[in-house]
């Protein structure tokens, strides 16, 4: 018989006291954890080849290339949407994933045997894929916690899933950082695959380890069957849904606004590394660099603050951090317009995203029916993100055609910023006030 090191245990309760872990949730938490840690792993071990690819085709291209992005979520949203009305999250989620592994082999065929006037267009695809990709194999992951996870817990441990993810992205972008220069493009695209099938093994865990809750009387995908009930509804309710809901309106902004003004300094970025680096190897290790000192800051942002201030500070302050660091981020750009400047404001915003602004913007949604979970959620992360890919790529260039600077395109966001922060106060109080009647109703 083995027993636990005293250390060992001592340590583990620190743990769990540090995260506010409650009895029965060591395991759930723990495999919610490895799933989203193979989720971004396998994104940032390839996240520096599209934005590489992206860079290879030429700047100017990119507003194209977030074009087909769109389009094709709006073509995938409606099949996804199928898959939800007809099948239970035990089987449909394993069939998004298996598709996109299905993608991953027919473009490691592609880039292997592709002569090289070709490659420049099998980039362009990748580009518009791993965009595609990313926000869908992520919204579903957090569409199921959200289903998952109460209010209450989604306050205490969302922070704990967030760091998870981070620690996946360090994994794969430090991966792909190291080794860029040394490993084929095939056998990153063969370690991307193998982590969703984890993935998948472990959503069938987090599925058998879920507890039931009482179900909303007002939801009816929820009243017959928890978690293994099919979502039903139409095709087209997370469209629908979206356009009839103040709150869930009010969100789609919220990431209308974030992705419109991340795309502003995104172009900037891409035209830093464009002018900084002469080749491909070195721009695609200049990225990962980045995202993998991005990650290691918001990782002690997600462990050690991001729940203590759901709880002590509330969702709105919380929701109103990242538009508000937005503000005074292109306030001090517009003003000292460098690249130092750019780099620093860069960094301190995605922390800001990932470590906080990411695990409240699903806490939102925790207070909704089902069928807005997997639908109305899966419209505004995919189609709405998307939306302000395009609404932030086409305006950054009619305002560089019309000869602004990026201190006049940094003056251009301040009042988004400004709408936004407002948008995201709202958003919190309102959250609040749902996640409380739902208590009172004995929901959770």
């Amino acid at each position: 018989m083995t027993t636990t090191p005293p250390s060992s245990a001592a340590g583990w309760r620190k743990l769990a006291g540090a995260i506010d872990l409650r009895p029965g949730e060591a395991k759930l938490l723990g495999w919610a954890g490895l799933y989203i840690f193979c989720l971004m792993s396998a994104y940032y071990a390839l996240r520096p080849l599209r934005d590489t690819m992206g860079v290879a085709g030429g700047v100017d291209n990119l507003p194209w290339l977030f074009t087909g992005t769109l389009l094709a979520m709006l073509a995938a949203n409606p099949l996804y949407a199928a898959l939800v009305r007809r099948l239970p999250s035990r089987r449909f989620i394993p069939l998004v994933y298996l598709f996109f592994i299905g993608n991953i082999a027919v473009f490691g065929v592609l880039f292997a045997l592709a002569g090289a006037g070709w490659q420049v267009w099998i980039g362009r695809a990748f580009f518009i894929w791993l965009s595609v990709f990313n926000l869908f194999v992520v919204s579903v992951f957090w569409a199921l916690m959200t289903d998952v996870f109460s209010p209450a817990q989604a306050k205490r441990l969302f922070g704990t899933l967030a760091a998870a993810a981070t620690v996946g992205a360090i994994a794969g972008s430090g991966v792909t950082a190291f080794l860029a220069r040394h490993l084929a493009t095939a056998m990153l695209l063969v370690l991307a695959g193998a982590l969703l099938v984890i993935a998948i093994a472990c959503v069938w865990r987090v599925l058998a380890l879920a507890p039931a809750r009482a179900a909303d009387p007002a939801d009816p995908a929820a009243a017959d069957g928890g978690l293994e009930a099919v979502v039903g509804g139409s095709i087209f309710a997370g469209i629908t849904h979206t356009l009839r809901s103040p709150y869930l309106l009010n969100i789609g902004l919220y990431i209308l606004l974030y992705t419109i003004t991340s795309t502003f300094l995104y172009f900037e970025q891409a035209a830093i590394a464009r002018d900084a680096f002469p080749d491909n190897a070195s721009r695609t290790a200049f990225f990962a660099t980045v995202d993998l000192i991005v990650n290691i800051l918001t990782l002690g942002v997600q462990l050690f603050l991001t729940g203590r201030i759901l709880r002590w500070l509330g969702v709105a302050v919380a929701a109103a951090f990242l538009p508000a660091l937005t503000l005074v981020g292109f306030g001090v750009f517009a003003a000292f317009p460098t690249i130092a400047v750019l780099v620093a404001f860069q960094v301190l915003r995605r922390v800001g995203n990932f470590g906080l602004a990411r695990p409240t913007r699903e806490l939102l949604f925790t207070v909704l029916p089902r069928e807005d979970k997997y639908k109305a959620k899966n419209v505004i992360d995919t189609v709405i993100y998307r939306l302000g890919d395009q609404a932030g790529s086409w305006s950054y260039a009619l305002l560089g055609a019309l000869g602004l600077s990026a201190a006049g395109v940094a003056l251009v966001a301040l009042p988004l910023s400004l709408a936004w922060l407002a948008n995201g106060l709202w958003l919190g109080r309102r959250q609040e006030s749902m996640a409380k009647r739902r208590q009172a109703d004995g929901i959770e």
